[in-house]
């Protein structure tokens, strides 16, 4: 078994993989609560208080919102979080030295 030790992280590298984990995360619940959200709103449509249907209940617009807009969100909050992460990180593994990781060579 080898050591090894963490004493850097890419702040771009870890932003990078932070959005775009965090965006499909996000993508998992996004789209189909929005796609839940438009089809229960079109189906509302036909009924006596017309702009039920369009804006009531979260609406089509609104589902398209959650469908586009919160995946969008949550990648660029995941580029800005991690970055600031990985920049903390290289702060404090500069003091104690980083994380040590054992490794173990199966081939």
């Amino acid at each position: 078994m080898n050591k090894l030790r963490i004493n850097k992280l890419g702040v771009l590298s870890i932003a990078k993989m932070y959005a775009l984990v965090m965006l499909a995360i996000s993508l998992i619940f996004a789209v189909p609560i929005g796609l839940i959200m438009m089809v229960s709103s079109a189906s509302m449509m036909g009924s006596r208080d017309a702009g039920i249907g369009a804006l009531g209940g979260g609406g089509i617009v609104g589902g398209l919102f959650i469908t586009i807009f919160l995946p969008v969100l949550y990648g660029a909050m995941g580029f800005v979080f991690g970055a600031i992460g990985a920049f903390i990180y290289n702060l404090f593994a500069g003091i104690v030295g980083g994380v040590e990781i054992e490794v173990e060579n199966i081939s």
